[in-house]
């Protein structure tokens, strides 16, 4: 559903997103969508692109990013701008949470 405005993370149903993720679609619209990644420990989002300009919020844990070929380890409170195109991936140091805006919207998330 497009345009929600209100969207309770408790009626969200998590839906596997890679071995050792989930991820929730929070609220969206067509121009900006915001999504929540749990992890586990060891688990990897894989290097990729998209056409989306993608911000990350680490909300907990640790996790080994790497953007554009520069790798960093990232903390609770830490954010990263993924500019359009550009390749991204990570790994989860110690289990948390990131959550993810892009914009436009992730269609294929939805």
């Amino acid at each position: 559903m497009i345009d929600q405005r209100w969207v309770l993370r408790q009626d969200v149903v998590p839906v596997a997103a890679g071995e050792g993720v989930t991820r929730r679609v929070l609220a969206h619209d067509r121009n900006t969508m915001c999504v929540e990644n749990t992890f586990e420990a060891g688990a990897v989002g894989p290097l990729h692109h998209h056409p989306h300009t993608q911000i990350t919020y680490v909300v907990s844990g640790v996790f080994e990013f790497e953007i554009d070929g520069v790798i960093r380890t990232v903390r609770a409170g830490d954010s990263m701008l993924k500019a359009s195109n550009v390749e991204h991936g990570c790994v989860c140091r110690e289990a948390g949470v990131l959550l993810d805006l892009f914009s436009p919207m992730r269609e294929d998330f939805v």
